[in-house]
C-alpha cells in the first residue's frame, strides 16, 4: 500500500495570503503546503481522503489519472470544497464516484453541492456520486477501513485506520476508547498545527506525546501552519517522526 500526502497545510495553506513571515517566504519547496489530503493506493485502486480546495492542483502535480472512492473526515471547507473537481474521473470512468462520510458530513455535502446530488443542472458537465453513510467499518476492494472517532474542539471528526496505517487529521482530543485502534502501527499520521496550543488542533508537543504512547514505527505530522519551518522543525524531532510535506510518498508494509 502506498500513501501520498497531497496536501499538508492548515486551512489557509502555506504560504498564507498576505504573510511575509520566514516560512511563507521560504525558498524551500517543503514549506509550500496545500490544504490537507491523503491518497491511498493498493491493488490498482486509488482512494482519496478529503477533497480540499486545492485538489485540482494536487491531482495535476501528482498526475492522478483515476479515482475509485473518496472518504471524508468531516465537512469543513478546507476538506470538502474540491469535490466538484472529482467530476473529471466520472467523465473518464463513467461510474458514479463512491463517497463515504458520516451523516453530518453527507448532509453538509448535499447542501454545498446540491446540484451534484439532485442532478437538476440540465446542461450537463457535472459528475455523479454514489453516497455511503459511514456507520461502522467498511471494506473497499478487499481492504478494511475502520472509522475512529476523535474530537476537533467539540466537533466529532473521523480518523481512519487502514491496514497498518492510520490518518488522524483535525483533532484536539482522542477519546480513550479510540486509543487501542491506533497502537503499534507501521505509519501513524497526526495533526500537529504548531508549537503554541490551539483549541481545536493538536500541537507538536501533544502529538509527540501521542507518538510516545501509541508507539508507531513511523509517525508523520500534517495540517501544519506557517509557524513551523520544515527543516528547522524536523531537526528537533525524533528520528522516527517527521513533518510530512506535499508530494511525500511512503510505502506501508
Amino acid at each position: 500500500m502506498r500513501l501520498t500526502f497531497l496536501g499538508t497545510g492548515t486551512s489557509t495553506g502555506v504560504p498564507t495570503v498576505g504573510c511575509d513571515c520566514a516560512v511563507c517566504t521560504s525558498p524551500d519547496p517543503h514549506d509550500q503546503r496545500t490544504r490537507p489530503s491523503l491518497l491511498v493506493e493498493y491493488d490498482g485502486r486509488v482512494i482519496l481522503i478529503d477533497t480540499t480546495p486545492d485538489f485540482r492542483q494536487q491531482a495535476l502535480r501528482q498526475k492522478i489519472t483515476r479515482l475509485d472512492a473518496v472518504i471524508f473526515t468531516h465537512g469543513h471547507a478546507d476538506h470538502v470544497l474540491g469535490l466538484d473537481d472529482t467530476r473529471v474521473f466520472y467523465f473518464r470512468q463513467q461510474v458514479p464516484l463512491p463517497v463515504y462520510a458520516d451523516v453530518a458530513t453527507l448532509n453538509s455535502l448535499r447542501q454545498v453541492f446540491s446540484y451534484v446530488f439532485d442532478q437538476t443542472y440540465k446542461y450537463g458537465g457535472i459528475g455523479k456520486l454514489d453516497p455511503h453513510e459511514i456507520d461502522g467499518q467498511f471494506e473497499l476492494w478487499g481492504r478494511k477501513f475502520v472509522p475512529i472517532p476523535v474530537l476537533h474542539g467539540d466537533l466529532p471528526v473521523l480518523a481512519f485506520r487502514f491496514g497498518d496505517a492510520a490518518y488522524v487529521t483535525d483533532f484536539s482530543t482522542i477519546p480513550e476508547t479510540s486509543m487501542p485502534l491506533l497502537e503499534y502501527l507501521d505509519v501513524l499520521v497526526l495533526d500537529a498545527l504548531r508549537h503554541k496550543p490551539h483549541p481545536t488542533h493538536s500541537n507538536v508537543e501533544q502529538s509527540l506525546a501521542l507518538v510516545e504512547r501509541l508507539k508507531p514505527r513511523r509517525a508523520y505530522f500534517t495540517h501544519i501552519a506557517h509557524d513551523l519551518g520544515h527543516a528547522a522543525t524536523n531537526a528537533t524531532l525524533p528520528a522516527h517522526v517527521r513533518l510530512a510535506h506535499d508530494g511525500l510518498r511512503i510505502e506501508v508494509g
